[in-house]
């Protein structure tokens, strides 16, 4: 496949895969992404993860024809891009390999060899010409590791984004880009806000035109959209006013009353409502809303003195991913000693910039006419 005259797309599409990184599900699978720029000089962009070795080198070939690569910009030492560096090295003993110091020590533990005698170390501000084209290196530290450097093709105002403005799924179907790479960033990158922003930053000051992400598609247009979607999301600020409610429950109760809570919040104007069953759910959607929308309910049982396993774990999530800048209101069901609101308001103690509702519910095993007055009042709240 063609960028441009210049630039092909050699990368593969992994549709056998369930879960990304162990973690992610990806129904519609995943791309791992490589470049080829053919100039007076070729470089190759990454290569892919290691199951698809024969196509990845298959596909390169194609795309050389008659030439031979002189360099292998590696931007990303994650397996899943590096992985075949060794087997292209073999195949391509003249190439030379253009990385970051921190890629080559990398380099030494994946592979127990840096190939000394066939490094090119660059840095941030480093260059490399091809004849028309010319790269330029930009160092990203943990975005989302320590070693990544992103590359600009000057040229043709192609940014090479390593893991940035990654998505799951395929990229060649027909879909909205935003959700799928936000489950992405949140998932992957969300962490790391700070060194983003910083990214986003320089890149503000160059002319893009394309963007060739590790995973998902190639943006060729409203590239502005892009940017700053990563910096919407970099400064942990909510992408769309809503609400997320995130709930346990264990024989049924707690549904009823978030489900009640769903129907007021209809009644009162909420548009933007998104339901999530934290024990059946994919949690990388349910974190990724948590992170799109304004507000968040959570509603669980108390259990074992504590709180629900799966809410445990999904608040685990928002404080990994300095969850900040939203209004948090609680819904607890507890027998005999409900303390679960305790618990969640602490768990959620380190985040920044939270605001918790002053609607408070709590229900004694289920909802009767006091509890259903305090949904009541709780969803005129965070409606307004």
């Amino acid at each position: 496949m063609f960028v441009t005259d210049d630039v092909k797309f050699v990368g593969v599409k992994d549709n056998k895969i369930d879960l990304f990184e162990s973690q992610y599900p990806v129904p519609d699978g995943i791309s791992y992404n490589s470049f080829v720029i053919i100039d007076e000089k070729v470089a190759v962009i990454d290569t892919v993860d290691i199951a698809f070795t024969e196509e990845w080198l298959g596909n390169v070939s194609d795309a050389l024809g008659h030439r031979r690569p002189n360099y292998l910009v590696v931007g990303h030492m994650e397996p899943d891009h590096s992985a075949n560096i060794t087997s292209f090295m073999r195949v391509y003993p003249e190439a030379k390999i253009v990385s970051t110091a921190r890629s080559f020590a990398m380099m030494k533990n994946f592979f127990g060899e840096d190939f000394i005698d066939r490094q090119i170390v660059v840095g941030d501000g480093s260059s490399l010409s091809l004849g028309n084209h010319t790269l330029h290196f930009i160092t990203a530290p943990m975005v989302h590791w320590p070693e990544v450097m992103v590359t600009y093709d000057s040229f043709e105002k192609i940014l090479f984004s390593a893991d940035a403005f990654g998505k799951f799924g395929n990229p060649d179907k027909e879909e909205v880009w935003d959700d799928e790479a936000r489950r992405y960033y949140i998932g992957i990158v969300g962490k790391y806000g700070v060194q983003v922003e910083s990214l986003i930053k320089k890149l503000l000051a160059l002319e893009i035109e394309k963007i060739c992400p590790l995973h998902g598609p190639v943006l060729c247009e409203n590239i502005g959209h892009y940017l700053n979607l990563y910096l919407t999301w970099a400064r942990y600020q909510a992408q769309e006013d809503g609400v997320v409610i995130a709930y346990t429950t264990v024989y049924g109760n707690t549904k009823r009353a978030v489900l009640l809570l769903l129907e007021k919040l209809r009644e009162y104007g909420c548009g933007n409502v998104a339901l999530y069953d934290l024990a059946r759910c994919d949690m990388s959607m349910a974190v990724a809303d948590a992170f799109k929308y304004s507000k968040l309910v959570l509603a669980t049982t108390t259990y074992n003195g504590g709180i629900f396993p799966f809410m445990r774990t999904f608040i685990d999530h928002l404080t990994e991913r300095n969850y900040s800048y939203r209004t948090v209101a609680f819904l607890e069901n507890g027998s005999w000693a409900p303390m679960a609101t305790r618990v969640m308001r602490e768990r959620l103690s380190g985040c920044k910039n939270l605001e918790f509702a002053h609607s408070k519910v709590r229900i004694l095993s289920a909802l009767n006419e006091d509890s259903e007055r305090e949904i009541d009042a709780l969803a005129k709240e965070i409606s307004t």
